[in-house]
This record gives structure tokens, C-alpha cells and sequence, in this order.
């Protein structure tokens, strides 16, 4: 059976420079290897058939083992607490906005735990909040969602984005793509959101990563005829 310390010996050893010093451009000063999503996409298939390792992988802290521990977690053993713990101790966007809201979208508390994410006065939770939103849309069927709520919430974001915290930022303005994106009942919204917001400043650290313009974004996803595909999975 293979156990933390092994797993984390193996990150270790995948540890890669090039990969680390990215996460440290964009801000992330704790605790990680630097390895690259397609090494630990790798070592999926042997964490996920041990959901405790999982957890405690996710325990450590480390960046790295946080990711890994969202792409194997098995969503529908989650309770709703336990996924309030993970967006709670996920203090990097990469492990709140992906790995946990990942995984809360294909659970079945997805939905309410976005929600209550959305009013947490910490930054990384609710930008977790609108990041589980983004994922649910993508990978829901659009008679499954509550298209009311979400143009209220399409609201909010033309009312707020921009006395919001950095990630929270970031995460609303993913939001209102993700609505023109994925659920066409919500594009001329989404279109009208997007115009009234304009340009979003998110401070990306030392990177070299942009902000989208929501109305650029919608545009290309237009003349490209993508409007309304769903995704498979909310997790990769």
C-alpha cells in the first residue's frame, strides 16, 4: 500500500525548476516541488484507489500534493464540511480555483457550497466559491441549472467585481466567460455583464499571465461557434 511519505519522496524527485519558479512568479510562497501537471497526472491512477491517502496528501499542505490529492479525490465521497475544510486550506488559486472547485462541482454540495463560498470575507474561498460556479456550469446541463440565480449572480458581478479582493477579481471576471460559454441562455447577459465591467485589474505577481477582457473573450467563442458546449469533467 503506498503511503504519504512515499508519494511525496516521488514528488520530490519529479520536482522541476523551470516549474517552481513559475509558481513563485505567480505569487505562491509556501510550500511545493514544482511539478508539472502532466507528471502528476500521472500518478493519478495509483492515489485515487486509496481515497484516505488522498486526504492526507491534501493535508500536507503542499502545493503540489493538494493538486494531486483534487485530480484523485473521489468527489461523491465528499461531505459538505469536508469540502468547507479543503477551500479553507487551499491558500494557492491553482489548488482553490481548480483542484478544490473541481472537485465541490462534481459533488453533489457543489451548488451550495459555491454559494456559501461567495459571502466568505477570505479571498481564496470565495474566489473558490466563483470558481466551483464556473466548473458547475461547464459540466451541467442547462434545464439543471438555476439560470434565475445565475443572472442574479451575473448581477452582482457588474455591481461589485471591482471592490472585490485580487482573486475574488479574477475569478468573477472567469465567471461571466464561463456563462457565455457554456450556457447559451446566459450569453446576451453574459455579453451585457461583460461590457459594463470592461477591463479587470488582477494583480498576477511576476508572471507574464493576462486578465482576458470578458468581451473579447465572448467574442472569439462567438465567431468560433463555441457557445453552449459542455465539458466532460470540471477537474484537469
Amino acid at each position: 500500500m503506498t503511503d504519504v511519505q512515499t508519494v511525496m519522496a516521488d514528488l520530490a524527485a519529479k520536482s522541476d525548476p523551470g516549474a517552481l519558479k513559475i509558481f513563485r512568479n505567480l505569487g505562491y510562497q509556501g510550500e511545493a516541488f514544482g511539478v508539472r501537471i502532466g507528471e502528476l497526472k500521472k500518478m493519478v491512477k495509483t492515489v485515487k484507489k486509496d481515497q484516505q491517502l488522498v486526504r492526507d496528501l491534501f493535508a500536507t499542505g503542499n502545493a503540489d500534493a493538494q493538486y494531486l490529492a483534487g485530480l484523485a479525490a473521489d468527489p461523491k465521497g465528499f461531505s459538505a464540511a469536508e469540502l468547507d475544510a479543503w477551500a479553507a486550506a487551499a491558500h494557492w488559486f491553482w489548488v482553490s480555483e481548480y483542484a478544490v472547485a473541481g472537485v465541490a462541482a462534481e459533488s453533489s454540495h457543489g451548488w451550495a457550497a459555491a454559494l456559501r463560498w461567495l459571502e466568505d470575507e477570505r479571498d481564496h474561498v470565495a474566489a473558490a466559491g466563483w470558481a466551483t460556479l464556473t466548473h458547475l456550469m461547464s459540466i451541467t446541463a442547462d434545464d439543471a441549472l438555476d439560470l434565475a440565480h445565475l443572472r442574479r449572480l451575473l448581477e452582482r458581478v457588474a455591481e461589485t467585481i471591482h471592490d472585490c479582493q485580487n482573486r475574488t477579481r479574477y475569478a468573477m471576471n472567469g465567471f461571466v466567460m464561463a456563462a457565455a460559454a457554456f450556457v447559451a441562455p446566459l450569453l446576451e447577459d453574459a455579453k451585457a455583464v461583460a461590457a459594463t465591467i470592461g477591463k479587470v485589474d488582477v494583480d498576477m505577481g511576476g508572471s507574464a499571465c493576462k486578465v482576458h477582457l470578458a468581451s473579447d473573450y465572448i467574442k472569439k467563442l462567438e465567431d468560433k461557434n463555441r457557445i453552449g458546449k459542455k465539458k466532460k469533467t470540471a477537474r484537469c
